[in-house]
C-alpha cells in the first residue's frame, strides 16, 4: 500500500473512532504474533488461577490485571522482556501512533475470560465508575479523556457490547438508571442503540474505556482476550498508574518499540 492509500486507510478508521468511540482493525496481527502472546500469557494466567481460584468471590471474576508484574516472571526475567516486546509490536505501535499521536503511554494490561459462575450477569459501565472519582467530576472532563483499551482476542469471540457515541455524550436518563441500577432497573438490562462486537483472532478492537460498555459471557463457551490499556495523560487519572507494571530501566533499553513506555516513565 502506497503512502497516500495508507493515509486514507487510517483516516477512515480515525473518523470511525472519533464518531463512534471504537474501531476494529481487521487482521492486524498474524497467527505467529497471536501464538506468541498466548504462550506468554498462559503461564501468567495459570499462576493467577492458582493464587485466586479458591478465594471468596472468585466465581464472579471476569478479568485479571497487571500481567507484566515481576511476580509472574520469577527466575525467568527474560520472559518479561519478551512479553513487553510482544505487547509493543511495531504494527500495533505504528498504527496507534498514526491514529492517536505520539503521546500515548502504557498504563497496564488486563485479561478477560468468562466467569466461573454461569449465572453471573453482565453489567453496563464506564471504567471510572468503580473509582473514587465522583460521577459528576467524570462528566466534567469526559471529553478530555483518551483512555483506550486495545483488545486482542486470543480466541474468536463475541465478547463485548458498546454504546456508540457514548465517549462523547454523557448518560441519557435510561443509561444512568441502568448503569447504577436505579428506579427498578438492573445493570444488565438491554440498552437501545448498542453494538455487539464479534472479533476473530488477529483482529484488534480499540475503544474508549469511558464509553458505556459491558462484557458478554453468553456467546462463547470459552473466552480469553488481552486488553492493553494505553492513553494520554490527564490529571484526573494520574494517581492510577502503577510503576510495578512498567519495564525496568534495563528492560526499557532493550525494547525495540519503546515509545509507550518512555512516555509512561516521563510521567513518574
Amino acid at each position: 500500500m502506497d503512502k497516500s492509500l495508507q493515509q486514507q486507510y487510517l483516516q477512515g478508521y480515525k473518523q470511525h473512532y472519533q464518531h463512534k468511540g471504537y474501531m476494529i482493525l481487521p487482521q492486524l496481527l498474524d497467527t505467529f504474533q497471536i501464538t506468541q502472546l498466548r504462550q506468554s500469557i498462559e503461564p501468567i494466567y495459570q499462576q493467577w488461577l492458582g493464587q485466586n481460584q479458591h478465594s471468596p468471590g472468585f466465581d464472579q471474576l471476569v478479568n485479571m490485571h497487571s500481567l507484566t508484574l515481576p511476580q509472574y516472571f520469577v527466575r525467568q526475567t527474560e520472559k518479561r522482556l519478551e512479553f513487553f516486546q510482544q505487547l509493543s509490536c511495531a504494527v500495533l505501535v505504528d498504527h496507534l501512533k498514526a491514529l492517536f499521536g505520539e503521546n500515548l503511554y502504557f498504563h497496564n494490561t488486563q485479561l478477560f475470560f468468562n466467569p466461573a459462575d454461569p449465572n453471573k450477569q453482565n453489567y453496563w459501565h464506564r471504567d471510572l465508575q468503580y473509582s473514587p472519582i465522583p460521577d459528576a467530576q467524570q462528566q466534567q472532563v469526559h471529553a478530555e479523556l483518551t483512555s483506550l483499551h486495545v483488545r486482542i482476542p486470543l480466541l474468536d469471540e463475541t465478547g463485548i457490547e458498546l454504546i456508540p457515541h457514548s465517549h462523547q455524550h454523557w448518560d441519557s436518563d435510561l443509561e444512568h438508571k441502568v448503569r447504577f441500577a436505579k428506579a427498578g432497573h438492573q445493570q444488565h438490562d438491554d440498552l437501545p442503540h448498542s453494538q455487539l462486537i464479534t472479533l476473530k483472532q488477529g483482529d484488534v478492537l480499540v475503544f474508549n474505556s469511558q464509553m458505556i460498555h459491558r462484557g458478554r459471557y453468553d456467546f462463547n463457551t470459552t473466552r480469553l482476550a488481552l486488553d492493553i490499556c494505553i492513553g494520554t495523560a490527564h490529571p484526573l487519572i494520574q494517581g492510577f498508574r502503577d510503576t510495578a507494571v512498567q519495564p525496568t530501566i534495563d528492560e526499557l533499553a532493550q525494547i525495540e518499540n519503546k515509545s509507550w513506555f518512555v512516555v509512561a516513565a516521563k510521567l513518574e
